[in-house]
């Protein structure tokens, strides 16, 4: 399944290079990130496109270590539902596993399931990167690492790197290595890797409620649980589905040549995940309908419509067969509870 990260990330690295002088239309043109792509941050644009994002910004810009200064700069709670959960967290040691637990909603990458792990070796206490071939994209080591140790300056930690080991070489600009991190660095390392003063752990956060981290937690779960179910034939035939609906062109015919695989393929793929196209299709409009209907802004004719169902009255015979209740009873009972 293809990589992607948050769009919020991706608005975030535009909106810097754009203050640093770089036309957002270039960026758009180059990236293949339109500008409606971001407008939503939790909405995910492709891994592939952050990367030529990031190129191009560079380009563009002229600052070859504008993944460092995005790292510096940008809160990630400005950015996902990831850094307002580390705000609400007790402590740094909190905050990390938070941050493993929902780091994919930020950024995925090639590797475990958790991104970070904690190693203790050469007399310190390192937080070590495991994404693979990660010199491929070095710049996201450079942003990860510099959000990493910069961000907690925001609540007063102002010295959380004792030293910064990276897998890629040294670059031209290796003194805003050294000004950012504010450590020894070692380039050409055997892994990426940063060394943490021994008291980081236990570093208070709490910049929010406790109440807060629940809510948060919450809407993370649901995005994470989205997340992996595009990552199914299921959620990516939904995702098609979703659009064409009101079309009446839902089949699996026109889901495969979207899919860029033959009916049979798709059957198949379907086929081990436990469903049929019909299945889906059945299971999408019922739940679209019942979001329809508990939100009473559209009528019962537009709400069959909406869904895919030319007849009312075949709309009715199906919505009773899925909840046991007409709609025009579904809309008039009160509300549960």
């Amino acid at each position: 399944a293809e990589l992607t990260v948050a769009a919020g990330l991706a608005r975030g690295l535009m909106e810097l290079a754009v203050s640093k002088g770089a036309s957002a239309a270039a960026l758009a043109q180059r990236s293949g990130i339109e500008p409606a792509d971001l407008a939503d941050q939790d909405h995910r644009v492709p891994f592939a496109a952050y990367v030529a994002l990031m190129r191009a910004a560079k380009a563009l810009t002229g600052d070859e270590a504008l993944a460092l200064h995005y790292g510096e700069t940008n809160d990630l709670a400005q950015i996902s539902v990831v850094g307002l959960i580390g705000y609400a967290c007790e402590t740094m040691l909190d905050a990390f596993a938070q941050l493993n637990r929902y780091g994919r909603l930020v950024v995925e990458f090639d590797g475990p399931a958790d991104r970070f792990k904690l190693a203790a070796k050469a007399g310190g206490h390192w937080v070590v990167d495991t994404r693979e071939h990660a010199n491929d994209f070095p710049e996201l080591t450079e942003s990860t690492f510099a959000r990493m140790v910069c961000g907690p300056r925001r609540f007063g930690v102002m010295r959380l790197a004792e030293a910064v080991h990276v897998t890629h070489p040294a670059p031209t600009y290796r003194s805003e290595y050294e000004r950012i991190f504010q450590a020894p660095v070692v380039f050409g390392a055997e892994w990426n890797a940063v060394m943490m003063d021994p008291a980081w752990a236990t570093h208070r956060i709490a910049q929010q409620p406790r109440y807060v981290f629940g809510v948060l937690n919450e809407r993370a779960d649901a995005l994470l649980k989205a997340l992996e179910a595009s990552k199914t034939t299921q959620g990516r035939v939904e995702a098609l589905l979703l659009p064409m609906l009101h079309t009446g062109q839902a089949s699996i015919a026109t889901v495969a040549a979207r899919m860029g695989v033959s009916r049979q393929t798709l059957y198949r793929r379907l086929r081990r995940e436990g469903v049929t196209f019909e299945t889906v299709l059945d299971r999408l409009r019922r739940r679209m309908a019942l979001d329809y209907i508990r939100a009473n802004k559209v009528s019962l004719n537009e709400t069959a419509y909406l869904v895919g169902f030319s007849d009312p009255a075949a709309f009715s015979r199906a919505f009773k067969r899925w909840t046991g209740v007409t709609p025009r009873s579904a809309r008039t009972a009160p509300p549960a509870g």
